[in-house]
């Protein structure tokens, strides 16, 4: 006998099934055997007794009676494997009952357990069958439910028609693959919104019987799904109303692919990948948290570029470029720098028409040597005194002191002359000694000397020789006015070295500071004749050169004014930074 098929229900649910059936199945095939059992018995006793109570019997006879036997043990066999039959479909059917039991129990129990309402209309509309869940959902009973007619309880008031009609397009089935989204009232008159699918019901004929629907609460979802739809929509408004170009490009086989670009890149560069890579500037591979700033030739702009590196929705590595455009600001950068060049050959300009007279002076001295020494001359040529011996001298006195005249004027011209700021490699004791010699002859004047303090091993520093002749020039003309009625008479001129910068300070004895904290705020004066740009001008001039002002009261008494200048870097690191660069 072939084993009853095995079952694709979870063995739980089939093993109670079967527990259930296992000891009625057998009980009808055996009390039917133990029956003709004891029918057979009795009719070979009865035939024994009538044997022994017959004393003859004839041949004929005996021939009907071995017949008889023959058909009653062949009618035996028919009915013990009918009965073996009976007990083989009883048992098949039994299993297949158990089967059928636990596939219902197994079925009863996942459509309790799902969240999905089922929702079963026969052809004319009405409710022939809701589950569990869909009773949860709307709050009503199933008793509430079967057999309900439109329109349904958990029709939402006041909308009647807006549902007939929904249940008319499910009815023609020319409900949509994707669904249909309804709200509906629970019983408590609280609302939600679900998402129905539609699939027609058919009968094992194949034949449709009615319309199987299956609804999903999806109000917190669609709160969520707008929730994000608004961020994103106000997201999107922000970028869009951004005046910075932004843009989001990935590397492919092809070259750059757009991935994002708002609405001020569309405008500048349009919707193509130039733009993004004409900014960057061949800096692909190099990003850094700085901007730079990049003139874009295609638009005729300048750009202030932020990059970065991002992971992008698909997991690509992408580049992020925000670009700002600084076209305005440059132009008015550049007109600061302009006007700023202006003031500072002004001050530079009153501050030799400070010195006017002493320069007159100065430049006097030799100016009347040369004549004394060419009246001499002319004298000696007069007399008849013209020997070697006798003229060369004077022409020679005279010709230093041309020399000494000739030098202070390129001077004055070199520092008052308008020229475009230009930082190179000088020599710190080149700037200091200049300076000092424009500060001296006012020096003198006031009867002040000055002393420099250069070590012989101070580094080159990088700066513009004029602009910062112009800074020291000023403090020593400062130091100066503050000592005009001081006992001490020097002024100190002293730099320091430090290690990647070094500090020029100018140590007076003067009257010292009255107000400190708005020592270099534009237009303030401790002179009656002065305008308080002077200062000021100083400060611009060194933070341009990256270095920094400040003054500090001298403990001696007086003031120290200090600034600091980078140091220029050596032949070899400047050699090595460049080939860096050409391998970067």
């Amino acid at each position: 006998m072939s084993s009853a098929p095995k079952s694709n229900i979870p063995t739980p649910f089939h093993d109670h099934a079967r527990t259930r059936r296992r000891g009625v199945y057998w009980v009808t095939p055996a009390m039917v055997l133990i029956l003709y059992i004891c029918v057979m018995a009795v009719f070979f006793w009865l035939q024994r007794i009538h044997d022994d109570s017959v004393m003859f019997v004839t041949i004929d006879q005996e021939m009907r009676q071995q017949r008889l036997i023959w058909v009653v043990l062949a009618l035996s066999c028919v009915i013990v494997i009918s009965l073996l039959m009976l007990w083989r479909y009883t048992r098949f059917r039994s299993s297949a009952e158990a089967a059928l039991i636990a596939e219902t129990g197994f079925r009863r129990a996942m459509e309790n357990s799902m969240s999905t309402g089922m929702r079963v209309l026969d052809m004319e509309g009405r409710i022939a069958y809701v589950n569990p869940a869909f009773c949860r959902m709307i709050g009503w009973n199933e008793a509430d439910l079967i057999g309900r007619s439109p329109p349904f309880p958990y029709w939402v008031p006041g909308r009647h028609e807006q549902h007939q009609h929904t249940l008319d397009v499910l009815m023609s089935g020319k409900t949509p693959s994707s669904g249909l989204e309804v709200e509906a009232q629970r019983r408590d008159g609280s609302r939600f919104t679900a998402r129905m699918y539609v699939s027609p019901l058919l009968d094992p004929n194949g034949n449709q019987i009615g319309w199987m629907t299956s609804m999903t609460d999806i109000t917190e979802p669609k709160r969520i799904r707008e929730a994000l739809t608004a961020a994103h929509e106000r997201f999107m408004t922000v970028l869009e109303g951004l005046d910075d170009a932004i843009s989001v490009t990935a590397d492919t086989h092809d070259g750059l692919e757009l991935l994002f670009a708002n609405r001020t890149y569309r405008r500048v560069f349009g919707a193509q990948t130039g733009g993004h890579d004409e900014l960057l500037a061949g800096r692909r591979g190099r990003f850094t948290d700085e901007s730079v700033e990049v003139f874009a030739p295609s638009v005729q702009r300048w750009f202030e570029v932020h990059h970065r590196m991002l992971a992008w929705t698909d997991g690509r590595r992408v580049r992020m470029q925000v670009a700002r455009d600084i076209t305005e600001r440059r132009v008015h950068e550049e007109a600061s720098r302009v006007q700023q060049e202006k003031i500072q050959l002004t001050s530079r300009l009153t501050t030799m028409g400070e010195m006017a007279s002493s320069l007159a002076h100065e430049l006097n001295q030799p100016l009347t040597a040369i004549a004394n020494y060419s009246m001499g001359a002319v004298a000696l040529v007069k007399a008849g005194h013209t020997s070697p011996n006798m003229l060369l001298p004077a022409l020679e006195k005279a010709a230093s002191q041309a020399e000494r005249a000739g030098k202070i004027i390129s001077r004055i011209r070199e520092f008052v002359k308008r020229s475009e700021p230009r930082r190179q490699r000088v020599a710190i004791g080149r700037i200091v000694d200049n300076a000092i010699g424009f500060a001296d002859i006012d020096a003198r004047k006031r009867r002040i000397r000055i002393d420099r303090f250069v070590p012989s091993n101070a580094p080159d520093v990088l700066a513009d020789p004029i602009l910062i002749e112009q800074v020291l020039l000023n403090l020593l003309k400062n130091g100066l006015e503050a000592m005009e009625k001081s006992e001490s008479d020097e002024l100190k001129v002293a730099v320091i070295l430090h290690e990647q910068h070094i500090e020029v300070a100018v140590v007076d004895r003067g009257h010292g500071l009255a107000e400190p904290e708005r020592l270099f705020e534009p237009f303030f004066s401790t002179k009656t004749q002065g305008l308080g740009m002077g200062l000021n001008i100083c400060r611009t001039i060194i933070e341009s050169h990256h270095g920094r002002l400040w003054a500090d009261p001298n403990p001696a008494g007086g003031t120290i004014f200090r600034f600091t200048l980078p140091c220029a870097a050596t032949q070899t690191q400047a050699q090595n930074d460049q080939s860096e660069e050409l391998h970067a």
